[in-house]
């Protein structure tokens, strides 16, 4: 799933802590990193966050209610920024 324009980093990560299952980020080199690792996700995702947007990124989201919650979150961030 491709996620775009994430400007709520924190909520971002909160929603991943929640998910029940796996949730990895695809590099650019297709190598898959593990965002429920803190260390993933301060480590290897502070270049993206530098500028406080995602413009884009692709994640493996593994439990389908999972995914549901990723929608969920895009579509609610997507109306904030229209508004």
């Amino acid at each position: 799933m491709k996620i775009q324009n994430v400007t709520d980093v924190d909520g971002f990560f909160k929603l991943v802590d929640q998910c029940k299952g796996k949730v990895e980020l695809v590099t650019g080199e297709g190598d898959r990193l593990n965002l429920k690792s803190k260390l993933s996700q301060y480590v290897s995702l502070a270049k993206i966050f530098a500028d406080d947007m995602i413009p884009e990124m692709e994640l493996v989201v593994y439990d389908p209610e999972d995914a549901v919650h990723f929608i969920n979150y895009m579509a609610g961030d997507a109306t904030r920024l229209s508004a």
